[in-house]
């Protein structure tokens, strides 16, 4: 049984997780850690680790770039193991769980749904085979409340891609300035905002006379606890490192 410490316990994400550690045979919530400080879920809830009186297996962390400190102070001073899944961090903050995870095991990823990392594991695959013969364009697709554009998921895919490219692409963002071609050396991502949409990605690698689409929907943000949960108990046990959805989808496949 993985014992897990919820931070932003109070906030929406937060209650998914511990709905979806409920549902986990192999996890349970030992306490969440909340600036509210305000039990919700049937589990004790402290302003800062400080307060906290047991010790968990694992960290699950969805709040706020602000709890970084905080959260790693605590876990590296008990060698307690990290999923991160807050994003917005700076290069600064980046760098500080890069340093992390040479104590401890750390396992940070931009999206926490196993199906957007296999999207991610099947396009890298369609790159390496159909390299620069096919044009490569990205889109995604979320709620009218998300702030920033493109998603780091449609950026992490992006990545995925290029690394798996003969050349290194350039990304466009969007194509209304431009009045020429399309290069053969580019990714378009492109944005679209509206509704309750929780997050669709698609990626498109457009041929001659053939077109190959990779998408994915995430119907609810319940499946980012999962893979939160997942991952949780997966680190569980860890030598220090830095891990993400594709160790977790490797182990799943073995």
């Amino acid at each position: 049984m993985t014992d897990i410490a919820i931070v932003g316990a109070n906030g929406k994400m937060g209650y998914f997780v511990a709905e979806a550690v409920a549902a986990n045979p192999d996890a349970q919530t030992l306490f969440g850690v909340d600036a509210y400080g305000e039990s919700r879920c049937g589990f004790p809830v402290y302003k800062t680790f400080d307060e906290a009186e047991q010790t968990p297996d694992v960290i699950i962390d969805f709040s706020n770039p602000s709890a970084l400190d905080g959260m790693l102070a605590y876990a590296r001073r008990h060698s307690i193991p990290c999923v991160i899944c807050t994003t917005g961090y700076t290069q600064e903050q980046v760098e500080q769980i890069k340093a992390a995870s040479k104590e401890i095991p750390v396992f940070y990823s931009g999206n926490m749904s196993l199906g957007i990392n296999l999207l991610i594991a099947l396009s890298r695959q369609a790159a390496k085979l159909l390299g620069n013969s096919f044009d490569v364009e990205i889109v995604e697709k979320h709620h009218h409340f998300k702030l920033d554009a493109p998603s780091g998921t449609a950026l992490m895919i992006a990545d995925a891609v290029s690394e798996c490219l003969p050349q290194e692409p350039q990304y466009i963002y969007d194509r209304h300035t431009m009045r020429k071609k399309r290069t053969q050396n580019e990714i378009g991502i492109h944005s679209v905002r509206g509704g309750t949409i929780v997050g669709e990605h698609e990626v498109i690698f457009a041929g001659h006379d053939e077109v190959v689409t990779i998408s994915h929907q995430a119907q609810s943000k319940e499946v980012f606890a999962v893979g939160a949960v997942n991952a949780a108990v997966f680190l569980s046990g860890q030598q220090p490192g830095m891990y993400d959805m594709s160790d977790l989808l490797a182990q799943k496949c073995d």
